[in-house]
């Protein structure tokens, strides 16, 4: 087996995520690194946060995927005087690349969607939006169904038990029982969605605000389940170290992958109300 450096597996990523299928303001691809750097262990996350850099150090990778870029907006300087300066110069003083596939990963097939609803036990009928110029099964969000309908006080149990444990938790809005049958999914903030998922029986995804839910459920619409945004994304990681493996076979080499399990959400507290 050759060796794999991080050319390599930049490449690879890019085949099973390709860069034209970014939104035009988002940052995907290296971040920071050596093409040219051996690579033997890759670790999977959501954030690029500092808990995620030490995590790789302590296993001793050579390179980390995230989901959200480090960097959205461009930067004049990476002096270590903030917090992703620092954590700039804390990669590259261990030799540790950064790569992200952000919106790239969402609309791809399969991407971010298709692992939560695997994730959710839902069968992938086809995106919730489709992306202009590409192929039919290309695009944001899925429109799912369930093998057997449910109330959506059961599926809302099912979806809490199938993502992993956050402060956030699941919130629910509608009948909880409501039969529900098609579900549309929608991996981190979705609520832009809403019209589009208003079709289905319920929406899952992330972020959901106050005044577009109310809006929603007013017109009738479909129930919504809101859950972190973190634990919407997490199942991706695996589909990720998965189709990295994979490219790295054709490749002619191996890469060992671990996918980080620390909760990067940044709430850390949820306090019912005691009145």
């Amino acid at each position: 087996m050759a060796d794999l450096c991080v050319r390599d597996l930049v490449n690879a990523l890019d085949t099973a995520y390709p860069p034209r299928l970014a939104a035009d303001w988002d940052a995907v691809g290296l971040t920071c690194g050596d093409p040219d750097d051996t690579v033997e262990r890759v670790l999977f996350a959501v954030d690029p946060v500092r808990l995620v850099v030490d995590e790789a150090i302590e296993i001793g990778a050579q390179f980390i995927v995230t989901h959200h870029p480090l960097f959205l907006r461009g930067v004049h300087s990476v002096a270590a005087t903030d917090a992703k300066g620092r954590l700039v110069h804390r990669l590259v003083s261990n030799g540790i690349a950064l790569f992200s596939a952000h919106t790239n990963a969402d609309h791809a097939n399969p991407g971010v969607s298709d692992a939560l609803a695997g994730a959710l036990g839902l069968m992938v009928v086809r995106p919730l939006v489709r992306q202009k110029g590409e192929a039919s099964d290309v695009g944001t969000g899925r429109l799912c169904e369930l093998v057997e309908p449910v109330t959506l006080e059961h599926f809302a149990g099912q979806v809490a038990a199938s993502l992993p444990a956050t402060r956030h938790g699941v919130r629910v809005a509608g009948d909880p029982q409501r039969t529900i049958r098609t579900v549309a999914v929608c991996g981190g903030a979705g609520d832009v969605f809403l019209r589009e998922a208003a079709g289905a029986d319920a929406y899952v995804t992330s972020d959901l605000r106050h005044h577009r839910a109310q809006d929603h459920l007013a017109d009738s619409a479909c129930a919504l389940i809101d859950v972190a945004h973190w634990a919407s994304e997490w199942p991706w990681l695996e589909q990720a170290a998965t189709a990295l493996r994979s490219g790295a076979a054709v490749r002619g080499g191996t890469v060992a992958t671990n996918v980080s399990t620390h909760p990067t959400d940044p709430w850390t507290a949820h306090l019912g109300s005691t009145n």
